[in-house]
C-alpha cells in the first residue's frame, strides 16, 4: 500500500471532498482522484459511495480512517518529538493563548517552559480560541493555553490537558461602594457591572451565577482583555469578577477590595496539544508543574483586605 496515495484518502475524508481536499494540499482534484482510485485498486476495496454529488465513505471506508487517523496523528507526533530536539541552539516553542484568559494566569502556566539551565525561544500568540485550534491542527503551534476543553464544534483532532482551576472573586472600586450597600451577593445585582468577552468561561460562569442567585444588574461594559476590564474597575465604572489565583494582583493598586469570593465556581484551564502522549519538553515542563501542585491555583492566598464580604 501506498503512503502517499492513503494520505491524499485521509486528507479528503476529512476536508469533506476532493476539491476542498486538492485546495488545502495545492493540486488539482483530478490528482486527488487519481491517487484515491489507485488506492482502491491497490485495496481491491471500494472507500467512497457517491451519494448525489458528495463523497461518502463506505464501511471499508470508515474502517480504513480509523487507521489512517491514528497513523498519521502518530507521525505528526514523531515529527514534533524529533523536530523540537534541535543541537546546539535554543528549542523553539510556540505557543497560542487564547484571549479569553488573563495574561498573568497564562504566565503563570507557561513560566515552568523556559528553563534558563535549557534556554527555550518561546513564541507566543494570542487569538480567539478556534483559530489557535486551526493553527494547532495544521502543526503551527505547539500547545494552546485555554479556559475551557475543545468546544465539540470545532472539528480538530487534539487532546485536552487539565492543568489547574480556580474559584471567582468579586471586586469593586472604593469610590463604586460609596452610600452602596457591600453585603455580598446582594450587592452585584445593585453595582454596575463590567463583563469579560462572550468566548470566556469566566463570563458564562459568572452569568450562571447570577441567575442561579436571581441577581440583575446593569452592565456597564464588557471586555475581551482582562487588564483594560480592571482599568475601568479601578475607575469605579463597574464591579468586575477575577479568578481568584489572581486576586492579589488584581488588588495591589489599593483601588480595589473584594467584595466576596465564588469558590464553588470553578474555572478550569487546558493545555491542548495534537500529541496524546506529551513529548515536547516545554509541554512536558508545563504539564508536570501543573501535577506537582498548580491543581488548585489560589492555593496558599491571603484573604484580602476590604468590605465585610463572603462566599456565595
Amino acid at each position: 500500500m501506498n503512503l502517499k496515495h492513503l494520505f491524499y484518502f485521509w486528507k479528503t475524508a476529512r476536508s469533506g471532498g476532493v476539491v476542498k481536499a486538492g485546495e488545502a494540499l495545492h493540486v488539482t482534484p483530478q490528482t486527488i482522484s487519481g491517487q484515491i482510485r489507485l488506492l482502491e485498486d491497490s485495496l481491491d476495496t471500494q472507500l467512497f459511495a457517491r451519494d448525489g454529488r458528495a463523497l461518502e465513505l463506505t464501511p471499508a471506508g470508515r474502517l480504513a480512517m480509523e487507521y489512517a487517523d491514528e497513523m498519521f496523528s502518530l507521525s505528526a507526533e514523531l515529527e514534533q518529538a524529533l523536530r523540537h530536539y534541535p543541537k546546539g541552539r535554543p528549542v523553539e516553542f510556540r505557543v497560542g493563548v487564547s484571549d479569553a484568559v488573563p495574561k498573568s494566569i497564562a504566565y503563570r502556566l507557561l513560566r515552568p517552559a523556559v528553563d534558563p539551565a535549557d534556554p527555550v525561544r518561546i513564541i507566543c500568540r494570542e487569538w480567539r480560541l478556534d483559530r489557535l485550534l486551526t493553527e494547532l491542527a495544521i502543526h503551527k503551534l505547539d500547545l494552546v493555553i485555554a479556559d475551557s476543553p475543545i468546544p465539540p464544534s470545532v472539528d480538530v483532532r487534539a487532546y485536552n490537558h487539565r492543568l489547574g482551576e480556580s474559584g471567582l472573586s468579586f471586586v469593586a472600586a472604593r469610590s463604586l461602594l460609596a452610600g452602596q450597600s457591600t453585603d455580598f451577593p446582594a450587592c452585584m445585582g445593585t453595582l454596575p457591572t463590567l463583563l469579560p468577552g462572550e468566548d470566556s468561561a469566566i463570563r458564562r460562569k459568572f452569568e450562571d451565577w447570577l441567575d442561579r442567585k436571581r441577581l440583575r444588574p446593569r452592565i456597564a461594559g464588557e471586555f475581551d482583555d482582562t487588564a483594560l476590564m480592571t482599568a475601568f474597575g479601578c475607575a469605579g465604572v463597574g464591579a468586575f469578577v477575577v479568578p481568584t489565583a489572581i486576586e492579589q494582583e488584581t488588588l495591589a493598586s489599593g483601588d480595589l477590595v473584594v467584595l466576596g469570593r465564588a469558590e464553588e465556581v470553578r474555572i478550569e484551564y487546558y493545555a491542548i496539544s495534537v500529541e496524546r502522549r506529551l513529548t515536547h519538553p516545554c509541554v512536558l515542563a508545563i504539564s508536570d508543574a501543573a501535577k506537582a501542585g498548580l491543581g488548585t491555583m489560589e492555593g496558599g492566598m491571603r484573604p484580602s483586605e476590604g468590605p465585610p464580604g463572603g462566599s456565595a
